[in-house]
């Protein structure tokens, strides 16, 4: 079938495309060899990202610093990779590491403040009391890209206004203008797109101030805006001004900031990256061609709830976004210092699976790990830590990782979403309880943010929401009553899936792929889930794909008058595609194996390596005739981090979370056989603040 040959084999599109630090002392030599390296490891694509730690000979945009980019775009031309640039010099976007301001202090980013006294520069915008409502410089800083340029330090990059089109132009120019004066002969081949990241309309540690911009004022006024009403803002309070104000600085930043760069870049012949400021930002994603977000500081994870507070709906938000506008692709930019107990370096292979599942569950399906540090030298390391690429315990086996993600991105791209709810949203404001039932019970809906709402209509027959071609059964937070006509009960018909009993840790995607019905489907919580899972209507033979493994089988199940009916088993981090199938597909698919789960193996500490962070341990198993013809031997275990498994002398592969599962089939013999497990610790043992257990349990 056309799908499993797609999985087997995702192409290059699909790739995991990392942010890369480059934060080092560069030499182009050591460019080339990492480039290489990622390419064989799976990776073929990489972002550019100029970064902390970077020396001060290599000036930001300077004939130093595109030398060094053009060796990246060059090597990347010759090995078929693509090329990533970043806007910025390091974060947030908009500034060109401080240009911008630099000579021309009107450019830089302005607020709006409550004051006892208005100060020279102030704008006087009117009396509250016995205070002022003015505005004035925010004094918003970014993070640059040298020692002396972090957030509080003297020299850290003054951020301009991106409300001002004026600043925005000198941005584009100093940045994105020189990258194609540079390089115009790779753009829209090696070259494939520019990410912009979470562009601050203030900049970094301002308090006490909201976004304001030059003739900002008038723009409010002639709009009906009452100025004199919007210091309730600042005691946490709404009304008519404080609501246009929203209104219209969304409006400005879109049009000024997002809708200059997009423009920029489909004249240019690449897509705009990278995501918006907040993790519910989900207007402005209208403006990217690859909408994103950014899953960063553990803000979830597997210890907590992924369905609950602001940040669990940014997945859905690109996702969402991208499927509205017909885009193919979305991205998310993950891992960011998703560090466990606040502990730098402290992220397991079982933490990166369970981030990649969650994403892609929800239809995220262009991964951008962060990152791949050049340098993970002295102070380095500690800078936004993890490097989840070449510098952690998991590189050797990378290509098991990049491959996983690949077919996430091939699975979930040019899908057709089964999502009978329609949930009306504002931007900022994405309900994540009115959505939480939703995900607990497995049911599909689709965000539809206000911008939207004026293109939606009701059929007068069905009572159902219709937008673009796509019908929605049931409306969901129409707190307006803007869609009196439409359902808005959700039944527990329109469930992707009927589980008994109830498994509320279980997230299931219900989709069309390459004219395929498929169900994607994800643990995600820490026990197993066991129960009887019913699929509404549907008849016929059922496939099962475990993409992990790359392993495709026949699925048992039973038809009943609900529909057919499957035993679900679904381990902690695990993930299984199930697929409708024709007779003749379903009776090329191989029986499912049967599994000999053979003795836990008494293991013996027999070397460490304190540095390394590892401890191997040896044991011996019996193992009869019969245990070796009756299926698939597995060997089971339970330890911290990843194991290394050797049979009598042969590599039996590697695991990354615990329970460690061995298909060992074809390595053991009858008799005694000697078992080698190499346990390799999480790093936090080398660069964090704190040991953590490793070894086998």
């Amino acid at each position: 079938m056309n799908l499993l040959e797609m999985l087997h084999s995702p192409g290059d599109e699909y790739t995991p495309i990392p942010f890369w630090f480059l934060n080092g002392n560069l030499s182009s030599q050591e460019i080339v060899r990492q480039m290489e390296d990622f390419a064989a490891h799976g990776v073929s694509g990489v972002v550019l990202h100029p970064r902390m730690g970077l020396p001060k000979r290599i000036k930001y945009l300077s004939k130093a610093f595109f030398s060094y980019i053009r060796t990246a775009v060059e090597t990347a031309d010759r090995l078929h990779m693509s090329i990533v640039l970043y806007d910025e010099g390091m974060y947030p976007s908009g500034s060109a590491n401080g240009q911008v301001v630099e000579g021309h202090p009107e450019l830089a980013s302005e607020g709006i403040t409550l004051t006892r006294k208005v100060q020279p520069g102030d704008e006087f915008l009117a009396e509250a009391g016995d205070r002022f409502l003015v505005a004035r410089k925010t004094g918003g800083t970014m993070r640059g890209i040298h020692w002396d340029q972090e957030d509080g330090e003297l020299n850290a990059p003054l951020t301009a206004d991106l409300l001002n089109p004026v600043a925005v132009d000198r941005f584009i120019e100093l940045t994105h203008e020189a990258y194609y004066r540079e390089f115009p002969e790779y753009f829209g081949n090696t070259i494939i797109a520019i990410f912009t990241d979470e562009p601050s309309i203030m900049g970094r540690n301002v308090r006490g101030m909201f976004a304001w911009s030059h003739n900002f004022a008038e723009d409010f006024t002639q709009a009906g805006g009452r100025l004199e009403n919007l210091p309730e803002m600042f005691f946490g309070r709404e009304n008519d001004d404080t609501r246009l104000y929203d209104k219209l600085i969304l409006k400005r930043e879109s049009e000024v900031y997002y809708g200059k760069l997009s423009d920029w870049c489909a004249n240019h012949g690449i897509c705009l990256m990278g995501h918006p400021h907040q993790s519910d930002d989900i207007e402005a994603e209208r403006y990217f061609h690859i909408p994103g977000q950014d899953l960063v500081l553990r803000w979830i994870g597997p210890e907590k709830s992924g369905i609950k507070g602001m940040d669990s709906t940014m997945a859905k938000c690109s996702a969402d976004a991208a499927r509205l506008m017909g885009r193919r692709r979305n991205a998310n930019e993950c891992f960011g210092a998703c560090n466990a107990d606040n502990n730098p370096w402290q992220f397991s292979g079982g933490d990166m699976k369970w981030y990649l599942d969650w994403l892609a569950v929800r239809g995220v399906n262009l991964f951008v790990p962060h990152a791949f540090y050049y340098s993970i030298e002295g102070k380095r390391k500690g800078e936004r830590p993890p490097d989840v690429g070449p510098n952690n315990i998991w590189w050797p086996h990378y290509n098991l990782w990049s491959s996983y993600m690949r077919r996430l991105s091939c699975l979930m791209t040019d899908t057709e979403l089964h999502a009978p709810v329609a949930v009306l949203c504002r931007n900022r404001a994405l309900c994540p309880d009115v959505v939480a039932p939703l995900f607990e019970h497995q049911t599909g809906f689709q965000y539809i943010p206000e911008s939207y709402w004026n293109d939606c209509t009701v059929d007068e027959e069905t009572h159902e929401l219709i937008l673009n071609g796509y019908r929605y059964q049931a409306v969901l937070n129409d707190t307006e009553n803007r869609f009196p006509q439409a359902a808005h009960q959700v039944t527990e018909a329109m469930a992707d899936v009927q589980c008994f009993p109830a498994a509320p840790m279980l997230r299931v995607s219900h989709f069309m792929r390459g004219g395929v019905e498929c169900w994607f489907l994800v643990n995600e919580g820490n026990r197993i889930i066991e129960t009887t899972m019913t699929m509404p209507g549907v008849t016929g033979r059922i496939g099962r794909y475990d993409l992990w493994n790359d392993e495709a089988c026949r699925q048992t199940s039973l038809q009943s008058e609900d529909g057919a009916q499957i035993r679900l088993s679904l381990h902690p981090r695990q993930s299984q595609l199930f697929f409708l199938c024709s007779e003749e597909e379903y009776e090329a698919l191989p029986v499912p194996p049967k599994m000999v789960w053979l003795p836990k193996p008494k293991f013996t500490l027999v070397g460490r390596n304190t540095f390394e962070c590892t401890r191997t341990y040896t044991a011996t198993m019996e193992v009869s005739a019969g245990d070796l013809a009756e299926g698939v031997p597995m060997i089971t275990f339970d330890g911290y981090d990843m194991a290394e498994l050797k049979i009598n002398g042969q590599d039996a592969g590697v695991s990354f979370w615990p329970t460690h599962r061995f298909p060992v089939k074809g390595l053991l013999h009858e008799g005694e056989n000697e078992i080698e497990v190499t346990m390799t610790g999480s790093l936090a043992n080398k660069y964090g603040i704190r040991a953590v257990p490793y070894g086998v349990r």
